[in-house]
């Protein structure tokens, strides 16, 4: 493993110093908002000790980026596979457009996490939240998974306009229904096959973080899909 201090270093050197290395694990101390690293790689282990600035992991093609820390905006913008862990909380557009892999995160993230994620076959992306979610949860989703686990959260699981716009995917809220879902968005409580399928979308999340999977499974769960006799996707597809 190669350890880089990159404090005051600027995000193009970073990148070019990680992309031209024969190394492909890498320790990143001193992380202060540097933005885009690990952007487009693939086969690539990044850990990242501080703060990490917009677009950590876009077009992320299959590596593991670890932070110890908080992300900026757009982290995981249109990736396509591997994973973004988050030990702290991240900004707004987490996973923008995101196609495939996982992102997890231990606190709670900023508005538009999960918009227009998609998913197609083997490509199931996931997002799993420790704690709450801003406005726009969801927005424009077309298919992948978002899993709120509300975590230390006193105040709302998630923000106003949740699944605004929603026409695939799934969204599982450990909590009750948002009070303005709109009405092409269906809410049910979860069923104990819905129970079985969040248990085994968190066991890495838990695993990773160290938490009780039973005592996070113990809480009521919603869940929020598209309304198929009244759907968004009509708005933007004939198919």
């Amino acid at each position: 493993m190669q350890q880089i201090n990159v404090q005051g270093m600027q995000a193009e050197a970073l990148n070019q110093m990680i992309r031209t290395s024969k190394e492909r694990k890498f320790l990143l101390c001193g992380v202060n908002g540097q933005r885009y690293i690990g952007c487009g790689l693939k086969g690539y282990s990044i850990t990242i000790e501080g703060t990490a600035g917009n677009a950590t992991g876009a077009l992320n093609d299959g590596s593991e980026i670890v932070v110890h820390g908080n992300v900026q905006d757009q982290a995981g913008d249109t990736m396509n596979g591997g994973s973004i862990i988050v030990t702290g909380s991240a900004g707004d557009a987490l996973g923008y457009a995101m196609r495939g892999g996982e992102i997890l995160v231990g606190g709670s993230v900023g508005y538009r996490c999960g918009i227009h994620m998609k998913a197609y076959q083997e490509r199931q992306p996931l997002i799993v939240i420790g704690g709450s979610a801003g406005s726009f949860l969801g927005e424009y989703q077309a298919g992948g998974t978002i899993v709120v686990l509300g975590m230390h959260v006193s105040g709302s699981l998630v923000g106003p306009c949740c699944a605004r716009g929603m026409y695939g995917g799934t969204i599982f809220l450990a909590g009750d229904k948002p009070e303005d879902l709109p009405d092409k968005v269906l809410h049910r409580d979860a069923t104990s096959e819905d129970m079985e399928h969040i248990s085994r979308l968190i066991e890495p999340y838990c695993h990773r973080f160290r938490l009780d999977k039973e005592s996070l499974l113990a809480h009521h769960f919603s869940v929020l899909e598209p309304n198929s006799s009244n759907p968004y996707r009509q708005l933007y597809t004939y198919a």
